[in-house]
C-alpha cells in the first residue's frame, strides 16, 4: 500500500455488528486523539446505526461465525477489497472469524500495524478434529498480528499453554476485560429504585431475586442454573429468577430444561435487553454458571451495581471475580455446588452487602471503561508510523 498523508487511519474488523457496541469508547478515544476511524462488519441495521452515531465510515462484508471454507474465501476476498479502499495504517480485528480473515487480508496488503484482540477461545469446549482446527486457526491469526491484546490473564495463560503465541507477543491491558464498565451507568441503587425495578418486572418488592444475563445455551450453564433454582425454590418460597437473553438453536439446552424454566411460576424471561442495569437494579445477586469465557462483563457490571456474583471457576471468571471477596466461584457443571453457593448469599444479607461493596470498589479501581479505552489508544500511539 502506498504512503498516505494526513491523520492515521484505524479500521476495526468484527464478524457481526453487535460486537461494535463494545467498541464505542475505544472508537471515541481514538477519534479524540486525531485518528480517522472506520469499521468493517457483516451487514445489518446495527452496523449502519453505529456508523452514523459514532460518525465513522463503515463497510459491510458478510462473514459467517462457523467454519465455512468456501464462504470464508469469498469473505476474505471482499474484506481485502474493503481494506484496500480504506487504506488503513492500523487494523484492529476482534472475534475468531474476523480476526483470522482480518489479519490475513491486512497482511496481504502489508498494513503497517496489525492487532488481534483475543476475547475468548471457542476451542476450550471443542473436541477432536474441530478443536485442532480451531487452535490452528488461532495460531495463524496470532502469527499474522504484530501484537495480540488479550482480555484477561487467565485466558492469556491458556493461549500460551496451547502454544497459540509466545509470551512477548500477547498483553493484557490494565485489569483486563473486553470493554470495561461504565461506572456512572452501572451503580448501586436505592431501596426505592429497587422497588420500582421490581414493580416493572412484576416481582414482589419483598422477594429475593436472582438474575442471569446471557445466551440461553449449554455453554452458559443454563441446565445447571435451572436445576439449582428448582432446588432452592423448594426451600426459599420468596425466591424469583429473572433471566435476560434467549434460547438458541446452536448449543441448545435440553428441551426438558427449557420446559422446566418456562413452566415455573417464579421465573421471568425478558428476552434480550438493551438496558441490563434495570435488571441488576431489581436483583439481590447475579449468577453466571458458564463453561467457557474470555472475560465475562456481566460479573463486572453486577459488581459495579454493588451485587455479589456466583460463577464458575474457569478462565475469565477467575479474573472477573475475587472468590470470597466479590463473589463465589464453584466448579462448572455442578448444580449442587451452585445451589449451595447461591444459598449462602440468599441466607445472609450482610454477606451480600459486604461482597457487593468490595466488587464496586474493585471495578472503579481496575475496570473503568474509559481507562481501558485510553489504554487501547496508547497501544496505537506506540505503533510505528507508515514511512
Amino acid at each position: 500500500m502506498s504512503a498516505r498523508v494526513g491523520p492515521r487511519r484505524l479500521v476495526h474488523v468484527v464478524t457481526v455488528p453487535i460486537t461494535l457496541g463494545f467498541l464505542r469508547r475505544p472508537i471515541r478515544a481514538a477519534k479524540a486523539r486525531g485518528y480517522e476511524v472506520a469499521v468493517v462488519s457483516s451487514p445489518g441495521p446495527r452496523l449502519d446505526a453505529i456508523a452514523a452515531e459514532e460518525e465513522v465510515e463503515a463497510r459491510s462484508v458478510a462473514m459467517a461465525r462457523a467454519i465455512t471454507p468456501t464462504r470464508d474465501l469469498v469473505s476474505l476476498a471482499q474484506l481485502r477489497r474493503a481494506l484496500r479502499g480504506l487504506r488503513p495504517d492500523i487494523v484492529h480485528a476482534h472475534t475468531p472469524k474476523a480476526g483470522l480473515l482480518g489479519m490475513m487480508a491486512a497482511a496481504s496488503l502489508r498494513v503497517p500495524t496489525r492487532i488481534y484482540h483475543l476475547r475468548g477461545l471457542v476451542s476450550l469446549t471443542a473436541q477432536g478434529p474441530r478443536k485442532h482446527l480451531l487452535e490452528s486457526a488461532e495460531r495463524v491469526t496470532c502469527s499474522l498480528a504484530h501484537r495480540v491484546l488479550c482480555v484477561g490473564s487467565s485466558l492469556r495463560t491458556l493461549a500460551l499453554e496451547a502454544k497459540l503465541t509466545v509470551p512477548g507477543h500477547i498483553d493484557v491491558l490494565r485489569g483486563g476485560s473486553g470493554q470495561g464498565v461504565d461506572t456512572a451507568r452501572f451503580h448501586p441503587v436505592s431501596d426505592d429504585d429497587r422497588r420500582r425495578a421490581r414493580d416493572a418486572l412484576g416481582v414482589p418488592a419483598a422477594a429475593r431475586v436472582l438474575a442471569f444475563i446471557g445466551r440461553f445455551v449449554g455453554d452458559k450453564g443454563v441446565r445447571e442454573l435451572a436445576d439449582a433454582f428448582s432446588r432452592l425454590a423448594e426451600t426459599h418460597d420468596d425466591l424469583h429468577l429473572v433471566m435476560a437473553g434467549g434460547f438458541e438453536e446452536r448449543d441448545a439446552v435440553p428441551a426438558a430444561t427449557r420446559r422446566q424454566l418456562e413452566g415455573h411460576s417464579r421465573v421471568r424471561m425478558l428476552g434480550y435487553v438493551d438496558a441490563p442495569e434495570a435488571l441488576y437494579a431489581a436483583a439481590d445477586l447475579v449468577t453466571l454458571p458458564t463453561y467457557r469465557e474470555g472475560f465475562p462483563n456481566v460479573p463486572l457490571e453486577a459488581a459495579a451495581m454493588g451485587l455479589p456474583v456466583v460463577a464458575t471457576r474457569i478462565a475469565g471468571c477467575v479474573d472477573a471475580i475475587v472468590d470470597g471477596e466479590t463473589g463465589l466461584l464453584v466448579p462448572p457443571r455442578d448444580a449442587g455446588a451452585l445451589a449451595t453457593a447461591l444459598a449462602r448469599y440468599l441466607d445472609d444479607a450482610s454477606l451480600r452487602a459486604l461482597h457487593g461493596r468490595a466488587g464496586r470498589e474493585r471495578v472503579c479501581r481496575d475496570f473503568r471503561a474509559e481507562d481501558l479505552a485510553e489504554a487501547i489508544v496508547d497501544v496505537y500511539d506506540r505503533t510505528p508510523r507508515r514511512p
